[in-house]
């Protein structure tokens, strides 16, 4: 069975543009630039952009592409692919599909709130909506976590989330070309287009009992450098982070996006075009909203305590507080969760895409059945995070299938890519196809620095956090089963995925050598 293509270039850069385009450019990026140092925060981010991201970005488009070219869409056939003698690899590509599902089966309830939210400012108690505490209440009722004047059942926020499911769904079904590239070449500039309209809405925005409390002072509040911030190494750590988070790297995504590429598809610029276009989005249009509207309405007192409140927080209760309160509120609202949105979407479809493609390639299903399997699976698997919402289950997930599972991801395939495929044969594959050539300095940092990199944060982590991590400690007693539930299923899920590779590869045999 002939392997899917994409369209265009422009379809595969604005669909791996998508998968990076999320809530962390416009929620999770300013309030991490407010915590770590304004402005300094931003030496350590580009430092980590182009050491860390930018070339871990290269790595996975070409492995990815060269994987392809094997008929292998993830990361087990792609990892055996890049060291054939191992039979061991595959295994920990493995990661590269838990990690997906992990993520998606939390991140598509929160992004059925982004939907919900998008028809609330419809609502005649939600536009009478005045204070931080009543705009609480209403998220709390609509989470199901309390009976209010606002929700008597979580039943609303279920049927958006399988809304939200089923759109899912629907946009993989179609596939890579008449699916997920059309709703990319469709999303994306829809969303810079809300985007772009909210930023000059907040940079006219007035204070006029305090004339101090600008848009502009709010730039300068997010972008001054304390540059005594540079000596502490979670501010490090925080960019490293960030990096990870917003270029949607280590997740195994971008590798399977790039397999449907040709061996003449150029990924060196393609790779650079999508990471340009997901820094617009966070460092441009990102940093231009939250942080300065909040300013004119908070101060810079009020303003620390705004982002101390967390991404979370700020999307769903400080902001709507804020644009209510301006002409054409209501309008605006829809534009800000109907963009988070879109932003959502685009990402949690690529968070689809390992699992089916895997079933595809080696299992030779076809897409309905490899849908229909993924989606029943992933539905029973997001009530976790429904049920449990307030039980430590989210937390516990982000942190084992969007950080652990990244920064291991990464460093495998680092080390796989640069030492043991070889940096000569990594480099002519790289350019392979290329209308341009990277400055050989990059053939060092690709096999020095990155691996190097990826190994410090391992370390710092596992020095600083492991034990307690794995000990359960700091965890309340109220939500421990639930957090011991949570790990059990997620080690069932990754056996479970070890098993089914197994499987594949007893049933079709080693298949490199032709």
């Amino acid at each position: 069975m002939e392997r899917e293509r994409w369209g265009s270039r422009l379809g595969v850069i604005l669909a791996v543009a998508g998968s990076a385009v999320g809530l962390g450019n416009f929620l999770r990026f300013p309030v991490q630039a407010v915590r770590n140092g304004g402005g300094a925060f931003m030496i350590p981010y580009f430092i980590s952009l182009f050491l860390l991201g930018i070339p871990l970005m290269w790595i996975e488009w070409t492995i990815g592409r060269f994987g392809g070219g094997f008929g292998h869409g993830t990361a087990p056939g792609i990892f055996q692919s890049l060291w054939r003698k191992n039979k061991f690899i595959k295994y920990f590509g493995v990661i590269g599909i838990f990690g997906p599902i992990v993520i998606f089966i939390y991140y598509t309830y929160i992004e059925s709130w982004l939907l919900a939210y998008t028809f609330f400012p419809l609502r005649s108690d939600f536009s009478q909506i005045s204070t931080k505490d009543q705009m609480i209440a209403f998220l709390q009722g609509y989470q199901g976590v309390v009976k209010n004047e606002y929700f008597l059942s979580i039943l609303p926020a279920y049927l958006f989330f399988i809304i939200t499911f089923a759109l899912n769904l629907t946009v993989v079904y179609y596939g890579i070309k008449r699916g997920i590239e059309r709703v990319c070449k469709i999303a994306m500039p829809t969303l810079f287009i809300f985007a772009l309209i909210l930023v000059i809405r907040v940079l006219t925005l007035k204070n006029e009992a305090n004339p101090d409390w600008s848009p502009l002072n709010g730039l300068g509040f997010l972008w001054n450098p304390d540059f005594s911030s540079l000596k502490d190494a979670k501010v490090w750590l925080s960019a490293a982070g960030q990096i990870f988070f917003t270029l949607s790297v280590g997740i195994g995504v971008i590798l399977t996006y790039a397999s449907y590429l040709t061996k003449e598809d150029d990924v060196l610029l393609s790779g650079l075009t999508s990471a340009s276009t997901n820094e617009f989005a966070e460092v441009i249009l990102g940093g231009s909203i939250v942080i300065p509207a909040a300013f004119v309405f908070f101060g810079p007192s009020g303003i620390k305590e705004v982002a101390d409140q967390g991404a979370f927080n700020l999307g769903f209760i400080t902001m709507p507080l804020i644009l209510k309160s301006l002409p054409f509120g209501k309008l605006f609202e829809i534009l800000w969760f109907f963009l988070l949105f879109l932003a959502g979407l685009t990402s949690s479809i690529s968070l689809c895409q390992p699992a089916i493609a895997f079933l595809e390639d080696e299992f030779n299903l076809s897409k309905k059945g490899s849908v229909l399997i993924f989606g029943i699976v992933c539905f029973l698997l997001s009530h976790l995070s429904v049920l449990f919402l307030s039980k430590g289950v989210v937390d516990e997930l982000d942190f084992w299938g969007g950080t652990f599972a990244l920064v291991v991801f990464a460093t495998v395939e680092t080390i796989l890519f640069s030492w043991v495929f070889g940096i000569e044969k990594a480099w002519e594959e790289m350019h392979s196809g290329s209308d341009i050539t990277l400055p050989k300095f990059y053939k060092f940092i690709i096999k020095y620095i990155t691996p190097l990199f990826l190994i410090c944060i391992l370390l710092f982590w596992t020095v600083q956090y492991a034990i307690p991590t794995f000990l359960l400690r700091g965890i309340s007693q109220g939500n421990l089963p639930f957090v011991l539930m949570t790990r059990i299923i997620l080690i069932i899920i990754f056996i479970a995925l070890c098993i089914l590779v197994k499987i594949s590869w007893s049933k079709k045999g080693e298949r490199f050598e032709t």
